[in-house]
């Protein structure tokens, strides 16, 4: 008999989160998390879990303005070294997006692995914002190039990380946006403090803020105060802003 070939894996988006708008002028693509180092495929419904609440609470916020949601599918867990395969997974998510929709702007949103993700591939043009909650960034070492952030440049950038994080350090992702900060000043970073990797005691807030930073870089909307704060103070104070507890309810814009 011969031989079947092995079928070969592809990145997908996705049905759209909510109600698919019937004119679509703006998407968010949800980055799950990942792991260092693996080629098996995602479980479709573990993968998922930690963005689409996330997702679907954007979705309504974004419904009125033409908001389109959609969770990527990796074709596999892992980063995988020098191959960084989520970051093609979501470079391909984004032209699928064009394909899609045409000339509209893309939010790239990740969690952890997804989180660095999104960060390295936000260098294509649709891509007008990003937001890394929990960002995994690899150990400084001299050895090897660090992560590059040139792609950040003219985009939109939140990033967001608990002070308890014991997954990843905290400390890389505010040095990524010191250097991110100094060729783009639209970059800053919140901290949520005592909070661990999955960012789950005070999730409320930070769903709040991203739902904040994501509807005014797509479509225009004010910014709340603390992130009008945190994008015109200067470093370190709008790298290192707190979250502050009750976010989305307490605080209104203006």
């Amino acid at each position: 008999m011969a031989q079947q070939a092995t079928p070969v894996r592809t990145a997908r988006l996705g049905r759209a989160l909510g109600p698919e708008p019937t004119s679509v002028s703006g998407v968010v693509l949800l980055l799950p998390g990942g792991e260092e180092v693996s080629s098996r495929r995602p479980s479709p419904m573990l993968a998922t879990a930690s963005v689409r609440t996330l997702g679907r609470r954007l979705a309504r916020a974004g419904a009125a303005d033409g908001l389109a949601a959609h969770v990527v599918h990796y074709r596999c867990r892992g980063w995988n070294g020098s191959e960084a395969s989520l970051a093609h997974d979501a470079a391909w998510a984004v032209e699928e997006v064009v394909r899609r929709y045409g000339d509209v702007p893309v939010c790239l949103t990740g969690i952890d692995m997804g989180a660095r993700a999104a960060l390295r591939s936000a260098g294509h043009e649709a891509v007008n914002s990003v937001v890394a909650l929990a960002p995994w960034l690899p150990e400084q070492d001299v050895a090897a190039p660090p992560e590059p952030v040139k792609q950040l440049a003219g985009r939109r950038v939140l990033i967001v990380h608990g002070t308890n994080d014991e997954r990843t350090d905290p400390e890389l992702s505010f040095r990524l946006a010191a250097r991110a900060k100094k060729a783009n000043r639209d970059i800053c970073r919140f901290e949520v403090h005592s909070d661990g990797h999955g960012l789950h005691q005070h999730r409320q807030e930070v769903h709040a803020l991203t739902e904040d930073f994501a509807m005014g870089a797509l479509f225009g909307r004010a910014f709340s105060r603390p992130v009008e704060d945190a994008l015109m103070a200067p470093p370190p104070l709008g790298l290192r802003m707190p979250l502050a507890a009750g976010f989305g309810r307490s605080l209104r814009k203006g």
